[in-house]
């Protein structure tokens, strides 16, 4: 280390050039960093949806679920295969090994449906694996004033969305909600009777009207050319006068009309709207982008008065809040090292010197991440956020040492090196073994090791970057900006060395003290509540509606609207989005639900309680008495203000399950703080099965009547003005009744005939829904807990299960929240025991013993009473970042021991082990409690809540750091000095007794010679 310094100094002109051109560097870096929302993640998991418009639950499972999970059996690296099979839709979820490549896990996907046959009139699969980078940047809503024509609102419509795709970084814009124009032709019964036409003629209405084909080649003036038929229906009057049977025009028996239809319901402020859903380019700025969506959104709203554009979503927003929050982290941090320093050195010019480890290092730590192909996201400034504070902790080692040397010896540039090599070996360990922490989190699997590897980076380059600047910059500025300064002398604080001095001479008493406090903590925190990361202070809240299966859709809407109404006339919302029903915009994300689902996402004003919010609308259920109203946070980062606890029931006997999955329901109802326990064994619905007579018509063309007779059915198109148009017939009958449905009429080889003279309708109970495990049924039994309570009600329900004894077959598999949390903290647990022993093997090999190193060790178990202590006061539930804050002052917390020991070991050379540790812990005591104090400080805002780092740097995280860095600073200056004396009893017992043999000789000599 001392060549590297020596380098510095010899190369003053160099290291001016390199400060110049990091600097440089840094400042590029970050235009040129891709800013986006979070890091690249894969979700191993595929989904495929399949939505079918009038098929019901039963023929969905049938037709489409069951085929589509037979073609997915045997695709490799999954895990389990869960479906559903509701009115409408069918989704398959297959969950995947961590460690399987999900791009190539999808193609195998996608072949294996594409070779399924699904039934006429459903779509195509969408097959969907989701990734952290298809998060749009921004959800954009329109809504036009009234009187807007369609064609002006087409014109409008086209026109935005070429300004959004034009923007530079811009992906692609996906538009939802548009109106589709159809033509309907709804078939009059009474004129179809009267005109003596079966329904069936209509069906061939288009049959052979439209057409392109090539007929064949022929030579014409001695040239050979194609010959072409093409036909094509121009517009609607011509549809209309096309001719049913001969002699009756379609107009005479039906109604034809232009119409704009949905695929779903999409309102926004209480008016039919349309979203752009905009996801930006690779490699580029979600920031920048976001700005210029922005600006296109006010253009069009300050120039054109038939527009309303706003942005539900913005997660560009996120982004700049997290550059923002970094910027102040960067300045506080500066602020209170600065005050730091001050206050300890009262010397302007050391301060100043101290401070510019900050900027350079985030510079350097900037050029490192763009080198690498990390982007800026709220998890990479978040760790910047959290490195700030220990920035300058190197920088205030050596700047202290340098100081401390200046004030008793003459300055010289052979001083500075000299005082930085002193603590070179110190700063060097204690940035390794703060590194070495973040070293395992490359052992992690998944989603986890994603999230959280970014921001182990980005502190591993801070950190290395503070080194290197301590190390060469700080001398250098110190040897000319402390050459004239006046330093008065500093002494030890003589109260703490007569204290140490107690100590070491009863250490077991201060050694036990601290055991007591750490089992003490340990059982504390054994009885705390600990819960999921809370969103209790987000921008949105999202809210649904939930009616029984086979609701009409008259008494969905009607219910949804009045919610609707409710929700605009609140004053602490600024926006109310509403939607309804499946669309192929939502399941291209993986998205279908039931058609008697009401979904609405409420935007917060600024300042509004969330809280008082979701709790006054939750009170809005006893107008709903039909339905099942909930309430949750929506964030991306969190699933709300309740989490789930799900147990699943498999077996061979649906019997079986159903009652095991009622006793699992009863068992975990009355534990305190579940909210909610409910299971996917919907009520049964009633449904009409046709039973056909074989010998007296055929069941597939009576089937296909009465789809027709019942369903809309497409039947060709037309074109106009360039558009290609669908035509569907309506649906010619209504049936209000079992007599009516018997009535309709069919035809047969014998020509027409009711219904009731070739089959018999038999009525039956089925499921709304029908759930599969693995291609087997299960039961889901779902229970929402309090997130504050998550771990506790977590034990507790397994708790209750072990008391259920399942028939022979009967399996209860848990998971959900609860499970997920357990597996992240056992993750961390087993990273924190990898952590330490990579610490330890850095310590062995810096000081050549392995005594000295367990010294050092044993200032972590120092860390939970501080961690606890913090957490009962402030009276925040931990959570899982709070046990990433125990790991990262894995590393933190032994820098302090480090600084104290490698001072121990250099005094061992010309002084007893008591005498070294009294003197080091007399020295280091002012750079140990700057170091402290200064990542306290910086650590403070998040506490307050100014942070908007992203969930990672949470209120609790920073709160477990700073009570463990205080309590664990203070017990390393008073505990360590006692158990490094009890490593080497035996040489300081032995140097003791020399000792008091000398003072013993000494004072004989003494007498001696004053009798003589």
């Amino acid at each position: 280390m001392k060549n590297l310094i020596n380098g510095a100094f010899r190369n003053k002109a160099a290291m001016i050039l390199i400060v110049i051109m990091v600097l440089a560097m840094g400042g590029l870096s970050y235009t040129k960093l891709p800013m986006e929302f979070l890091p690249e993640a894969d979700n191993p998991q595929v989904t495929v949806s399949v939505i079918g418009p009038g098929y019901d639950a039963s023929a969905m499972d049938r037709t489409v679920t069951g085929p589509i999970e037979q073609a997915l059996a045997s695709i490799k690296g999954k895990t389990n295969t869960f479906s559903t099979s509701g009115d409408g839709f069918s989704q398959v979820n297959l969950n995947f090994d961590s460690r399987t490549n999900m791009k190539e896990a999808k193609q195998e996907v996608e072949q294996a449906v594409n070779t399924v046959a699904l039934p006429d009139n459903v779509s195509s699969p969408y097959v969907v694996q989701l990734n952290t980078s298809m998060i749009p940047i921004s959800f954009v809503t329109l809504t036009f004033a009234d009187g807007v024509s369609d064609a002006e609102k087409e014109s409008l419509e086209q026109r935005i969305r070429d300004e959004f795709n034009a923007i530079d970084g811009v992906g692609s814009v996906m538009v939802a909600g548009k109106p589709q124009p159809s033509v309907s032709i709804e078939p009059n019964a009474e004129k179809l009777a009267e005109k003596g036409v079966p329904l069936q003629a209509l069906y061939g209405v288009l049959q052979g009207r439209t057409a392109s084909s090539a007929v064949g080649e022929s030579v014409l003036d001695g040239q050979i050319v194609n010959l072409n038929v093409v036909a094509n229906l121009q517009d609607i009057d011509t549809l209309k006068q096309l001719p049913v049977v001969p002699g009756v025009k379609l107009s005479e028996v039906a109604d034809v009309k232009l119409d704009d239809s949905k695929e779903s319901l999409f309102r926004v402020d209480g008016k039919d709207a349309i979203e752009f859903v905009i996801s930006k380019g690779a490699n580029s700025n979600a920031v920048s982008v976001g700005k210029e969506v922005e600006k296109i959104i006010d253009k069009y709203n300050e120039e054109n008065a038939a527009v309303e554009l706003k942005v539900a979503i913005s997660t560009s927003e996120q982004v700049v809040h997290s550059v923002n929050s970094m910027m102040r982290e960067v300045l506080l941090g500066a602020l209170f090292a600065t005050i730091v320093i001050l206050i300890f050195m009262r010397n302007i010019r050391a301060t100043l010197v101290t401070i510019v480890s900050i900027p350079l290092s985030l510079a350097m730590t900037l050029y490192l991440l763009d080198l690498s192909g990390i982007t800026l996201n709220i998890l990479t400034l978040g760790g910047v956020a959290v490195a700030v504070g220990r920035l300058v902790d190197d920088s205030i080692v050596v700047i202290e040492n340098i100081f401390r040397r200046l004030q008793k010896e003459k300055f010289s540039k052979e001083l500075v090196i000299d005082a930085t090599a002193e603590v070179a070996r110190a700063i060097t360990a204690s940035t390794l073994t703060t590194i070495a922490v973040f070293l395992p989190m490359s052992l992690l699997r998944g989603s986890l090791q994603s999230f959280l590897l970014p921001f182990a980076l980005t502190m591993t380059y801070s950190l290395l970057s503070s080194l290197i600047v301590a190390l060469t910059v700080i001398p250098l500025m110190s040897a000319g900006v402390l050459r004239n300064s006046n330093i008065k002398e500093h002494q030890p604080s003589k109260r703490f060395v007569r204290l140490l001095e107690w100590n070491l001479k009863r250490k077991w008493l201060p050694i036990l003290g601290a055991v007591v406090l750490l089992v003490a903590s340990i059982a504390t925190y054994m009885t705390m509540p600990k819960g999921a990361i809370d969103s209790s202070n987000a921008e949105n809240v999202n809210v649904s509606l939930q009616y029984k299966p086979g609701t009409p859709a008259e008494q969905v809407l009607e219910n949804g609207f009045k919610l609707e109404t409710y929700l605009l006339g609140r004053e602490d919302v600024s926006l109310v989005m509403m939607v309804n029903g499946n669309s192929s915009e939502s399941a291209k994300y993986g998205s279908v639900s039931s058609p008697t689902l009401v979904t609405y996402m409420l935007k917060m004003k600024k300042g509004a309680d969330a809280e008082k919010t979701m709790e006054e609308v939750k009170a809005q259920a006893g107008g709903y008495p039909e339905a099942e109203l909930n309430v949750s946070t929506g964030d991306f980062m969190s699933s709300g203000s309740s989490t789930e606890v799900i147990i699943d029931v498999t077996g061979g006997n649906l019997e079986d399950i159903g009652k095991t999955a009622e006793e699992v329901m009863a068992k975990i109802a009355p534990i305190k703080d579940v909210l909610k326990v409910e299971s996917n064994q919907q009520e049964k619905k009633t449904i009409y099965t046709l039973e056909v007579n074989p010998a007296a018509a055929k069941a597939g063309e009576i089937a296909a009547q009465l789809q027709g007779m019942l369903n809309p059915v497409p039947v060709g198109s037309i074109v106009v003005d360039g558009q290609t148009i669908p035509v569907r017939i309506e649906p010619a009958l209504k049936p209000q009744s079992e007599s009516e449905l018997s009535a309709l009429t069919v035809m047969t080889d014998e020509g027409p005939k009711p219904v009731s003279a070739v089959a018999k309708w038999e009525k039956s109970e089925q499921a709304t829904m029908f759930y599969h495990k693995d291609g087997s049924s299960y039961v889901r039994v779902s229970a929402s807990v309090e997130p504050s309570q998550l771990s506790k009600v977590g034990t507790e329900i397994d708790k209750q299960l072990k008391e259920i004894s399942p028939p022979e077959g009967v399996k209860l598999n848990v998971g959900g929240a609860s499970a997920d949390q357990s597996a992240d903290i056992m993750s961390l647990f087993m990273m924190m025991i990898v952590s330490i022993g990579v610490v330890y093997l850095i310590m062995v090999f810096t000081f050549k013993t392995l005594k000295a190193p367990l010294a050092i060790i044993s200032s972590i178990f120092f860390v939970p009473i501080g961690a606890v202590l913090g957490l009962i006061v402030t009276g925040v539930t931990p959570d899982f970042t709070a046990i990433f804050g125990v790991v990262m002052l894995i590393g933190i917390v032994v820098t302090n021991a480090i600084v104290l020991i490698d001072r121990v070991k250099h005094n061992e050379e010309r002084m007893t082990i008591r005498e070294a540790l009294l003197e080091a812990a007399g020295t280091r005591m002012r750079p140990i409690l700057m170091t402290a104090i200064a990542t306290v400080g910086a650590m403070l805002p998040l506490v307050f809540g100014s942070s908007e780092s992203g969930s990672i740097v949470s209120q609790s995280l920073a709160i477990v750091v700073i009570g463990g860095l205080v309590v664990a600073t203070l017990l390393t200056l008073v505990i360590v000095p006692c158990v490094y004396e009890l490593l080497y009893f035996r040489k300081s017992a032995r140097q003791r007794k020399i000792a008091a043999a000398a003072v013993s000789e000494a004072a004989a000599h003494s007498s001696w010679e004053g009798s003589k």
